[in-house]
C-alpha cells in the first residue's frame, strides 16, 4: 500500500487550507476519532463507538527495569546480536516490531507515531503485536488504525503520544506558550524540548525515537540504550526492507533537529543519574559525543 491513501492526502491539504497553521493538525483525528482523557487515562472513540481504553505512562514504568533499550529499524540492526536483550526491556520503533517472537521474545512496548507506517505495514502490525502489549501510539496512528479496523485496538494497552506543540483537540502552541509549560525543558535556543510528564504530552522531534526516549526517561531506569538509531543512513533500506520496498524517510533530512533533542536528553538524563548508551556503530550520535559500545555487535556481520 502507498505511504498515505489519496483521501488522506486530500484531508491533510484541506485541513491546512481551511483551518490554517494553528488548527491544521485536526487532520490527525478527522474524521471520526474522539479521545477523552484526563491525567493520561481515558478512552478512544471512533464514530461514537468506544474502541479502546487509554492507560497512563505508569503502566510502562511498572513493567520496566533498570535498563531500557530503544530499538529502531536502521540498517545497522543487521549487524547486531540481540540475544542479550531481556524480556520487557525493549521499546521497538516502527519496523523493529518485526523482531518480536524472534530476536525479541517479549518487548517492553511498541512505539509508532507516523500514520504512513500503518498504511504500509498494517499486516505486520496485526501479525506481531499481541493482545496486552503496551503500544505508544500517536493520534494519527490511532485514527489510521481505526479506519482499517476499529476493533483491533480493543485488547491492546494503549498509551497516547500526544504532541506538546500540536496537542489533540487544541490549537498549535507558540514557542512562548510551550516555554511556559511547567513540565517541559527546552534547550538554550528553544529549538528542542523534552517533556518530563509524557501523560501531558511529548515533543515530537523528527523521529519516534525522541518520543520513546521521553517515555523511557520517565521510567527512571539506570540505563537507556540505543540500537538501530542510525539517522545518518536513513536513505538506505531499513533492516527489514529490500531495495525495491524501501519507503521514503525524512529522518536524514531532519538529522540536526533530531540530534538537538538527543543532546538535551543527555543533559537531563545526567541530572537524573541515567546513562544514555549508543550501541550502533554507524549512528550519527557518534558525531556528538555519544560514543559506541560494541557489546551487541554480531560476530558474523551481514
Amino acid at each position: 500500500m502507498a505511504d498515505r491513501p489519496w483521501h488522506r492526502s486530500l484531508i491533510k491539504t484541506g485541513a491546512r487550507l481551511l483551518l490554517g497553521g494553528s488548527r491544521g493538525h485536526a487532520q490527525d483525528w478527522f474524521p471520526g476519532l474522539n479521545i477523552v482523557q484526563k491525567n493520561g487515562i481515558g478512552e478512544v472513540y471512533y464514530h461514537r463507538a468506544k474502541v479502546a481504553d487509554l492507560s497512563d505512562p505508569d503502566r510502562l514504568r511498572q513493567r520496566s527495569g533498570e535498563t531500557i533499550f530503544i530499538i529502531g529499524s536502521g540498517p545497522s540492526i543487521r549487524n547486531c546480536d540481540l540475544t542479550g536483550i531481556g524480556k520487557n526491556s525493549a521499546i521497538l520503533l516502527n519496523g523493529a516490531i518485526s523482531l518480536i517472537g524472534d530476536e525479541i521474545a517479549a518487548p517492553l512496548a511498541i512505539a509508532i507515531e507516523d500514520e504512513r507506517f500503518v498504511w504500509r505495514h498494517s499486516a505486520m502490525m496485526r501479525r506481531k503485536i499481541m493482545p496486552g502489549m503496551i503500544c505508544l501510539f500517536s493520534v494519527a496512528v490511532l485514527r489510521a488504525l481505526c479506519e482499517l479496523d476499529s476493533h483491533w485496538l480493543g485488547d491492546k494497552t494503549i498509551i497516547l503520544i500526544n504532541d506538546v506543540r500540536k496537542p489533540y483537540g487544541g490549537r498549535r502552541r507558540s514557542n512562548d506558550a510551550v516555554g511556559q509549560l511547567d513540565f517541559v525543558r527546552l534547550n538554550a535556543s528553544g529549538s528542542a524540548g523534552l517533556s518530563l510528564a509524557p501523560d501531558r504530552g511529548v515533543f515530537q522531534g523528527g523521529s519516534v525515537a525522541i518520543s520513546a526516549l521521553q517515555f523511557a526517561l520517565y521510567c527512571a531506569p539506570k540505563t537507556v540504550g540505543f540500537l538501530g538509531i542510525d539517522i545518518s543512513n536513513a536513505g538506505e533500506p531499513r533492516f527489514y526492507e529490500t531495495g525495491d520496498q524501501t519507503a521514503f524517510s525524512g529522518i536524514a533530512r531532519a538529522e540536526a533537529r533530531i540530534i538537538e533533542h538527543f543532546v538535551l536528553a543527555r543533559e537531563i538524563a545526567a541530572e537524573r543519574g541515567i546513562d544514555l548508551v549508543n550501541f550502533s556503530a554507524v549512528s550519527a550520535l557518534l558525531n556528538y559525543g555519544f560514543g559506541y559500545d560494541p557489546r551487541f555487535a554480531s560476530t558474523t556481520p551481514v
